[in-house]
C-alpha cells in the first residue's frame, strides 16, 4: 500500500517510517523539516501542498502523525496550532476522500483528556482514564486543537464513510519533561511506565495496527499507552500512597529502585486504561513496568529511550510553520 505518514522527521516517524517500509508499504514521508524518511518538504497547512503530494506518489492511505506538540506552545501563537493541528487536519481528511482511500490513521493525544482540575490532581483518588472519560475540557490550545482534529475525523467518516481511527496516545517523547525535573529523567520514565507512558517503538506498532484494521472498524477513538497493572479499586490507595500500591504487584521493585538510587512514585493522580485498544485491535504491548524491572534486575539496557538534546522538527522548520 502506498501510504503518506506525516510528521516523517519526527520521533514517532523515524520509527513508523520504517516499519511501515518493512511490513511492505511503500511510504512517502512529509515535514516541516529534513530527515531520513521524509521525501517532500512542507506544511499540511497548505492544501495544495498536500493534494500535489496525494496525486503525484499516488497515496492510497494515509498516517497523520505530524503536528504542534506542547512545548511548541513556547514557540508558536495559536493561530499556528489552528493552522497545522486543525486545518492541516481537514486537508488530509478531504484528500483522502477526493483519492478514494479506504483508511485514515490519526495521532492524537491522551493531553486533550487532562482537564485542568486532572493536572492539579486535586482528587482524592487518582483518576481513571479510558475512552469514555467525559467531560472533555483541554487545559491548553495543543489539546484545543487535537480535540477539533478528532472530532473532525468523525465527522468526515459519518459523511462520507473514509474509516478513521483516531489513537490517543500517551508519553513516548525522549526529552525531558518540560515542567517536572524530581525524580530526574530516567527514573520519571520508567515510573510513567506504571500510568502513562509507552515506548516509540510500541506506539509505531499501534499505528500499524490500525492502519490494518481501519476499514474493519469504521471509526474509534482509542487511549493508547503500555498497560497499566492497576485496577479501578487501586485508585484511592494510588493517590495516598502509591509506592505501597507498586510494591504490592512487583514486591522487589523497592530493592531494585533503591539499589539504582531511584524513587517510587509517592502518588499518582492519573491512570490511563488502553484495555480497549489491545482488545478491538487484538495488539499487545511489548514494553510495560515489568520489562523496566528485568532490565533492573539484569543490569541491561533500559528498554526505553531517553534523549535529553532531542531537536524537535518545529524549530528546524519554523519558517514553514509560522511567519510574523
Amino acid at each position: 500500500m502506498r501510504v503518506l505518514l506525516t510528521g516523517s522527521s519526527g520521533w514517532l516517524g523515524r520509527h513508523l517510517a520504517p516499519m511501515l517500509t518493512a511490513s511492505g508499504h511503500n511510504v512517502t514521508g512529509i515535514d516541516v523539516a529534513p530527515g531520513a524518511h521524509t521525501q517532500e518538504i512542507g506544511t499540511i497547512a497548505d492544501r495544495s501542498f498536500v493534494d500535489r503530494v496525494v496525486s503525484d506518489h499516488g497515496i492510497e492511505a494515509i498516517i497523520h502523525g505530524g503536528a504542534l506538540h506542547k512545548p511548541d506552545i513556547a514557540r508558536f501563537p495559536r493561530k499556528a496550532f489552528i493552522d497545522v493541528n486543525v486545518t492541516g487536519t481537514l486537508n488530509l481528511l478531504e484528500a483522502a476522500v477526493a483519492a478514494g482511500h479506504s483508511r485514515f490513521v490519526f495521532t492524537s493525544t491522551t493531553s486533550l483528556m487532562i482537564s485542568k482540575a486532572i493536572r492539579a490532581e486535586a482528587s482524592d483518588a487518582a483518576v481513571w482514564l479510558d475512552e469514555h472519560h467525559t467531560p472533555l475540557a483541554p487545559r491548553n490550545i495543543y489539546g484545543v486543537t487535537k480535540l477539533a482534529a478528532e472530532n473532525l475525523c468523525r465527522e468526515v467518516h459519518q459523511q462520507t464513510g473514509l474509516a478513521c481511527l483516531v489513537l490517543r496516545t500517551s508519553r513516548f517523547f525522549p526529552e525531558d519533561d518540560d515542567t517536572l525535573t524530581d525524580p530526574p529523567p530516567e527514573n520519571l520514565k520508567a515510573n510513567e511506565f506504571l500510568n502513562r507512558r509507552m515506548t516509540v517503538e510500541d506506539a509505531a506498532r499501534a499505528h500499524i495496527a490500525a492502519l490494518e484494521k481501519a476499514p474493519e472498524l469504521g471509526f474509534g477513538v482509542y487511549l493508547v499507552s503500555a498497560p497499566t497493572p492497576f485496577q479501578r479499586e487501586d485508585c484511592a490507595a494510588l493517590k495516598e500512597d502509591a509506592a505501597s500500591v507498586v510494591a504490592r504487584y512487583f514486591p522487589d521493585a523497592p530493592e531494585l529502585y533503591a539499589r539504582h538510587d531511584w524513587t517510587l512514585p509517592s502518588s499518582i493522580g492519573r491512570v490511563y486504561d488502553a484495555s480497549a485498544f489491545e482488545r478491538d485491535l487484538g495488539f499487545r504491548f511489548q514494553t510495560d513496568f515489568s520489562a523496566i524491572l528485568d532490565a533492573l534486575r539484569s543490569g541491561g539496557e533500559l528498554p526505553f529511550a531517553h534523549d535529553a538534546g532531542y531537536p524537535s522538527p518545529s524549530v528546524e522548520g519554523a519558517d514553514l510553520i509560522w511567519r510574523d
